[in-house]
């Protein structure tokens, strides 16, 4: 299986996935911890984690994938749902909660 295919199989075989620096109890940037910390808000206890710091290979490929520079990259049911900017903007206007929900 390639990354790509790896990527994939992440994605869709989990309902919320976090690509981030570290893993959800110890965060190794902040955007990360952010993003956890508004998942946490949303009533999101174990979000699926994926640490980009300890796989190269899916370090690189996820930013090809989304075609998304940046880490960390929020999937909901398979979606590519964004970065820390977006989920922090979707969670103050009430859309990440909806998102989460459905």
């Amino acid at each position: 299986m390639n990354t790509q295919e790896r990527i994939k199989e992440i994605v869709t075989s989990n309902p919320v996935v976090l690509f981030m620096k570290g893993n959800a109890q110890f965060p190794q940037c902040g955007f990360s911890g952010r993003a956890i910390q508004i998942l946490n808000a949303c009533g999101v206890k174990q979000p699926f984690t994926v640490d980009v710091l300890s796989d190269d290979e899916i370090r690189q490929g996820i930013k090809e994938f989304t075609n998304w520079p940046t880490i960390p990259q929020l999937y909901i049911n398979g979606e590519f749902i964004g970065g820390s900017d977006i989920m922090t903007e979707m969670y103050e206007n009430g859309e990440l909660q909806n998102a989460l929900k459905a």
